[in-house]
């Protein structure tokens, strides 16, 4: 949860021009200028100065100490205290980036072959029919080969957090490779444009991967009401967005 804390101070009372501008800012920090005009005075403006800082999720409310703000994505949300064990923290962090990833593919893949079956290039069913369908195998037998694919790439995994760097390295393309003692497996033919694990690829994405869960989420519970795909609600709303929206929809009306 991207939140972050700030800190206004009044700067005085000065002419200023109406529009916003940064003044600087610094890692982790954003300072920006907002100009306001004074309730005394309609000529008169007051300059604000807003600290942005990472880490703090909630204004005004501290981060627990063992979330310093160092990790990717870290703003100090754990209402819980479940990453108060370093080991457990390890854990929860590559178990975010996992389901985060997962959560992006699924999204794609619940509201993409909607799309494209609405606007006439393909012909699949809705995602919650997809099961439905005959495949080349029984439900069985693809039960059984996820199981080994999954099973395998798990166990690496869970290899690569417990000795970092020992499974940094595609198994299939060799020339492809995890930084020294980076984490994260897959990478490799995961990653086929050779993006850099830098510290901004790691915000966006995992951003984009908690943007993807609640996605998700939104997806399965606008399906169990409305009986249809994110798409086919999307466009009923925008058909009559005043009365189309989720207040009728729960409303019955």
């Amino acid at each position: 949860m991207a939140a972050v804390t700030t800190q206004a101070s009044i700067a005085g009372l000065r002419p200023c021009a109406s529009k916003s501008r940064f003044l600087g800012g610094s890692s982790g920090r954003l300072t920006r200028a907002f100009n306001v005009k004074s309730n005394a005075s309609s000529s008169s403006s007051s300059s604000f100065k807003i600290e942005a800082k990472k880490g703090q999720w909630l204004p005004g409310l501290a981060s627990p100490g063992y979330l310093d703000g160092s990790l990717p994505g870290d703003n100090g949300f754990d209402p819980l205290g479940l990453a108060e064990d370093p080991e457990n923290l390890k854990w929860f962090v590559q178990a975010e980036l996992v389901n985060g990833r997962w959560a992006m593919l699924g999204v794609a893949g619940m509201l993409l072959p909607e799309v494209f079956t609405k606007i006439g290039i393909i012909n699949v069913p809705e995602w919650y029919d997809a099961g439905k369908q005959e495949y080349f195998a029984s439900s069985s037998t693809l039960f059984v080969i996820e199981f080994i694919l999954f099973h395998y790439v798990e166990i690496r995994r869970w290899q690569d957090i417990k000795n970092p760097g020992s499974v940094n390295q595609d198994p299939i393309f060799k020339n492809y490779s995890l930084p020294p003692n980076e984490v994260g497996y897959p990478g490799g033919i995961f990653n086929p444009l050779n993006y850099k694990p830098t510290e901004e690829a790691k915000e966006k994405e995992l951003a984009n991967g908690r943007l993807a869960m609640l996605a998700f989420l939104g997806f399965v519970v606008q399906h169990n009401v409305t009986g249809k795909g994110p798409f086919e609600n999307l466009q009923q709303h925008l058909s009559d967005p005043w009365h189309n929206t989720i207040v009728q929809t729960f409303s019955g009306q």
